[in-house]
């Protein structure tokens, strides 16, 4: 079934899979970081080997209300395709690309809903895959909107796009890290993914089955960042779903909880979501060998109906983050040693078009929104994330072949 639809969707053997794009030595946004090239070096008379880079892309909460399903609804067929365009080459160009999927898909035989009870429609995976995600993290406040059904709905349409998943679970042996192991300069690097959430909107995780959904419980994460990493994980990577929603300012829970993630030493990045609005960027003290903990407290929302119309104005924001991570020769740590941000919004008027905002305000007239209001919206999300890290204006350049999953 799947070699069908990857046949009939025009894809290639491998969901999500890149484009073969040829090294950008010419990237602004690398050199601004301060990543040096792969070329191998000299350290003082005795010459090493290249150091091992990669990408990990990470964006804001996906979340289909009703009236987004419906700009993805043509003559009854559904695809996400065209609302999703505006991010392919920031996607497919990242060496691990990981979302945040806040809704369960709806059970067979349920219609898919929106806002308050989300069961979105199984075509959303599909999509997602193909343009580029390689996993997503699934644990949030609306986990358990339809049940267990929910649950396992959700994890069933994730496996057949060939995406990894973490945050909930169909089983007791399934609630584990999902790893991504990718090959760079002749080595093996694995990274270890891990999700939670605050809470589940008034539900609970059903009764003999608490590996369902992963609550925020920092003592549980770095048992499992550590297991993770005595198993060969090189980077331990954590959803954070937790905050105030439409509130810039971090929450104590979330304050506390990637303070007791950096002090672990275990983490090398936090992911959060929930807010639905961009939040800052900071690195913490603490991290792997005491190098540092980067936390983004929030990445707004990736793709959503939400606006000023019914909530706030920075709704139709996200962040874009991008990690790069390097690891200078065999044997040596592998660390986050960039951290950048990249403004996106949605374009509701123009049925919910998701772009980069660096791209739209070099291409205004592809959109409904003014010139001025592309600008307000980037520099409203340049105001929420800081001066902690850069911004990158330009998609990363790949730097090998699809990752590899594994539990």
């Amino acid at each position: 079934m799947l070699t069908a639809l990857l046949v009939s969707t025009g894809c290639t053997a491998v969901p999500g899979a890149r484009p073969d794009t040829p090294p950008d030595r010419g990237d602004s946004a690398t050199r601004a970081s301060g990543v040096s090239s792969d070329a191998p070096y000299e350290r003082g008379t005795r010459r090493h080997e290249k150091p091992a880079r990669f990408t990990l892309v990470a964006a804001g909460d996906v979340l289909p209300h009703g009236p987004l399903n419906d700009s993805a609804t043509q003559d009854g067929t559904i695809d996400y395709t065209p609302l999703l365009a505006g991010l392919d080459p920031w996607v497919r160009r990242a060496d691990l690309a990981l979302c945040h999927l806040e809704a369960p898909v709806a059970p067979p035989g349920t219609t898919p809903t929106g806002y308050p009870a989300f069961g979105a429609p199984r075509e959303l995976i599909r999509d997602l895959a193909e343009q580029g995600w390689d996993g997503c993290s699934t644990a949030s406040n609306h986990s358990m909107d339809r049940g267990v059904a929910g649950v396992t709905a959700t994890l069933d349409a994730l496996d057949r796009a060939g995406l990894g998943h973490v945050g909930t679970a169909r089983d007791r042996e399934e609630r584990a890290p999902q790893r991504y192991t990718l090959e760079r300069a002749g080595r093996s690097l694995t990274v270890a993914h891990l999700s939670a959430t605050y809470g589940l909107n008034g539900f609970s995780v059903p009764e003999g089955q608490p590996w369902a959904v992963d609550l925020l419980d920092a003592e549980r994460v770095v048992r499992e960042a550590t297991a993770a990493r005595r198993d060969g994980a090189e980077l331990v990577v954590v959803s954070m779903h937790a905050g105030a929603e439409y509130v810039a300012e971090p929450t104590d829970e979330q304050r506390a909880f990637a303070r007791k993630l950096a002090a672990s030493r275990k983490v090398d990045l936090v992911i959060g979501h929930h807010a639905h609005i961009p939040q800052r960027l900071a690195r913490l003290d603490g991290g792997p060998a005491g190098s540092g903990m980067w936390v983004a407290y929030g990445l707004g929302n990736m793709i959503s109906n939400q606006s000023s119309e019914c909530c706030d104005a920075r709704t139709s924001n996200g962040v874009l983050l991008t990690a790069t991570v390097t690891q200078p020769e065999p044997g040596a740590a592998a660390r986050v040693t960039g951290v950048e941000w990249t403004a996106t919004t949605v374009d509701r008027a123009a049925g919910h078009r998701l772009r980069a905002l660096v791209d739209a305000i070099g291409d205004p007239g592809s959109g409904r929104l003014s010139p001025a209001e592309l600008r307000l919206r980037r520099d409203a999300v340049r105001d929420a994330v800081g001066d902690a890290a850069p911004e990158r204006t330009a998609p990363p350049v790949p730097t090998g072949g699809e990752p590899r999953l594994s539990r």
